[in-house]
């Protein structure tokens, strides 16, 4: 299913509660992966949030699929494992370091929620290292694939209740304080920070980020990028998708 970032047109829809269609007639945004809608502000966020979902929906089976001898398949999925790992402790880094401090700031009365989300972050970022663990065992012996298929999917769900917290509780509010057209949350900074950062390279996170996303909406999003990134795209959305 495409992954609709952006509000879609809808001019024949007439104006009336629960239409899809705010005051002045421009179509909300529709839903994405996962059950939130999905706007072009925070697009960095909310493209991280979409493909976390994506992921952690489909690595579980794929483990369970391995069969004995599938050592190519099974260090393929724990590369895979471990680079979506890496896209999350870099998407709290971001949080964290960037986002949070200016929130705070033009948002005092949200510190307890942030305060309880950074707590979390950390939370989140030790499971899924001790997960990581586990699917190094599992990639190479399938006897013990089921039980740690499990273990992802719990983890899923945790970070489930994570990231429905943020979009319902802190992203609404993020909107009204932050202005329009700042790069905070964007996928352009998003970029920068992996740019500088020791981790996923830019390539293989812009393709993982970006999968599924509609043709059409793409180079609204690359927009904010530099123009490194929008010219290099071509060669990017070809880097990741074995599963």
């Amino acid at each position: 299913m495409p992954i609709h970032l952006l509000p879609q047109p809808s001019p024949s829809v007439p104006e009336q509660a629960g239409s899809g269609v705010d005051t002045r007639g421009a179509a909300v945004p529709v839903r994405a992966v996962g059950e939130e809608p999905v706007t072009a502000r925070f697009a960095g966020l909310r493209l991280v949030h979409a493909a976390l979902r994506r992921d952690l929906a489909r690595l579980p089976n794929a483990l369970r699929l391995l069969q004995p001898g599938e050592d190519d398949a099974g260090e393929a999925l724990l590369r895979h494992w471990s680079f979506v790992t890496a896209m999350l402790t870099c998407h709290h880094e971001q949080q964290d370091s960037r986002i949070w401090p200016i929130v705070r700031r033009f948002a005092p009365e949200l510190r307890l929620l942030l305060n309880w989300l950074e707590a979390d972050h950390h939370n989140l970022d030790h499971s899924f290292t001790r997960v990581t663990t586990l699917v190094r065992i599992a990639s190479r012996d399938t006897g013990s694939a089921w039980p740690v298929a499990y273990a992802m999917e719990d983890l899923a769900a945790r970070l489930e209740t994570h990231l429905r917290i943020e979009e319902r509780q802190l992203l609404p509010r993020m909107e009204r304080v932050v202005p329009e057209g700042s790069r905070l949350g964007g996928l352009g900074e998003l970029m920068d920070l992996l740019r500088s950062a020791d981790g996923p390279g830019t390539a293989d996170a812009l393709a993982w980020l970006l999968e599924g996303v509609e043709p059409a909406l793409v180079e609204r999003l690359l927009a904010e990028c530099d123009d490194d990134v929008a010219r290099n795209w071509p060669q990017c959305r070809n880097t990741i998708g074995w599963l």
